[in-house]
């Protein structure tokens, strides 16, 4: 599935002790690696993005590492097994 970032996203705060620890809570999942395809860094942070596509503009969040989480402008290809979460605290945590 592919996926573009969101920069720019750290005013949205939510209860959680960070973005990383929202998407393990609500994805039910462990991260071990970051989730772009063949990217196998382990230091990750909960980066935001939005499908890459017209039809869904909604905002979520995914384990990724720092550096993945700083490419803008280019599509990134991550697993299908890997539960888009809603980085909307209202629809979660709010």
């Amino acid at each position: 599935m592919k996926v573009k970032n969101l920069n720019g996203t750290s005013v949205i705060r939510c209860k959680c002790s960070s973005w990383l620890a929202h998407w393990l809570r609500y994805s039910g999942q462990k991260a071990s690696k970051c989730s772009v395809l063949g990217c196998t860094n382990r230091e990750l942070v909960g980066g935001h993005v939005q499908m890459d596509s017209p039809g869904d503009t909604a905002w979520y969040v995914i384990p990724v590492c720092k550096s993945c989480n700083q490419k803008t402008g280019q599509a990134l290809n991550i697993s299908d097994q890997v539960p888009l979460v809603s980085a909307i605290p209202s629809h979660t945590c709010g």
